[in-house]
C-alpha cells in the first residue's frame, strides 16, 4: 500500500510516500507540515526512512520523523547530516512488500536515487522525471543537464512497458503509461 502523505498539503514540500507492508518505509519526509501526525494516523511504526535526495523540501521533516519513530535513515551519501546508512547504486532494498533496485541518478542533485521494482511495476522517481515530460531542475547547486539526461537514459534501460505507476517527488503520480512519460522527459530534457 502506497500513500502520499503530502497530498493536499498547502506548503512548500515534496511528496512523501508511506509504503506499508513487510517493511514499512517512508520515502522522503517532506517539509513545512506535520508529517509525524500523518504517519501515526496510518501506521504505528516505521522500519526505515529512505531518501531520494537531500534537497530541503524533501528532508525538512527528517529530524522530526527520526526522533518520533527512532528510525534509521538511508540515502546515497552518509556524509550528509541525517543520513545514517548508504544505499549503493544497484543495491536491492525492500520497500513495503517488494524488492526495489536503487539507481543512482544524479543531474538534479549528486545524491539522487530512483527506486524501481519490476515485480511491483512501480518507480519512485524523486525529482528526476515528472508527468508529461517534465524533468528535474538543473539550475540549482549540483545540477547538470547533461548528467540529468544520462540519468534519464539509464532509467529507461531499466523500466519497461510493464511499469504501472510512477511516483514523483512533486505533482501527481502517473498511472497511465508511465514509461511513456519517462521517454518524453528524456526528449524534453534534450530540447530545453
Amino acid at each position: 500500500m502506497i500513500s502520499n502523505l503530502a497530498q493536499g498539503v498547502q506548503a512548500f514540500t515534496s511528496n512523501v510516500y508511506l509504503v506499508a507492508g513487510d517493511r514499512t518505509v517512508l520515502i522522503d519526509t517532506g517539509a513545512n507540515f506535520d508529517v509525524v501526525e500523518s504517519i501515526h494516523e496510518r501506521v504505528d511504526d516505521l522500519d526505515a526512512v529512505v531518501l531520494t535526495h537531500t534537497h530541503r523540501d524533501h528532508v525538512g521533516n527528517l529530524e522530526a520523523v527520526a526522533d518520533a519513530f527512532d528510525v534509521d535513515v538511508w540515502g546515497y551519501d552518509t556524509d550528509i547530516d541525517g543520513v545514517d546508512h548508504a544505499i549503493d547504486d544497484e543495491e536491492r532494498v525492500t520497500l513495503g512488500d517488494h524488492e526495489y533496485v536503487a539507481l543512482h541518478t544524479p543531474g538534479h542533485k549528486n545524491d539522487h536515487l530512483c527506486f524501481y521494482s519490476a515485480d511491483a511495476g512501480v518507480l519512485f522517481a524523486g525529482d528526476l522525471v515528472f508527468q508529461n515530460g517534465s524533468f528535474g531542475r538543473t539550475d540549482l547547486e549540483e545540477g547538470d543537464r547533461e548528467t540529468l539526461i544520462q540519468s534519464i537514459d539509464r532509467l529507461l534501460e531499466w523500466i519497461d512497458g510493464d511499469l504501472e505507476a510512477m511516483h514523483t517527488g512533486h505533482g501527481p503520480s502517473v498511472t497511465n503509461e508511465p514509461a511513456d512519460h519517462v521517454e518524453l522527459s528524456a526528449q524534453m530534457a534534450r530540447r530545453a
